[in-house]
């Protein structure tokens, strides 16, 4: 479990770093259109939100707080995987150890670690 966690929370610095150069540094609406523009990239972005979706009905499943299940979901639908990487590194946290509690959550028969 410990090298998911330092995983996830890599992945959430490296994610976060990127979105601020490229908010700092890149144009989103003229780059995004001509993203937009190419046939790669509407499947980049329709693959990149088929995997928030997924990502989502996980934490949706796993979440006892609905409000709290759509504030990362929302979170993950407009700012991407550094909010899944987030998520996922609150999960491992909170779960102490326990994988079945990681990947169920409230959902979780086992109260031991």
């Amino acid at each position: 479990m410990r090298v998911a966690i330092l995983l996830s929370a890599l992945f959430a610095a490296v994610m976060l770093a990127l979105l601020g150069c490229a908010f700092v540094v890149g144009d989103f609406w003229n780059e995004g259109g001509a993203l937009l523009a190419l046939a790669w990239g509407k499947v980049t972005l329709a693959d990149l939100y088929v995997g928030f979706a997924l990502f989502s009905g996980w934490v949706v499943f796993r979440e006892a707080s609905v409000l709290k299940a759509m504030a990362f979901v929302a979170l993950v639908m407009t700012l991407g995987n550094v909010f899944a990487s987030l998520y996922v590194l609150i999960a491992l946290l909170r779960s102490r150890g326990n994988w079945a509690r990681f990947w169920l959550g409230h959902r979780c028969a086992e109260k031991g670690g």
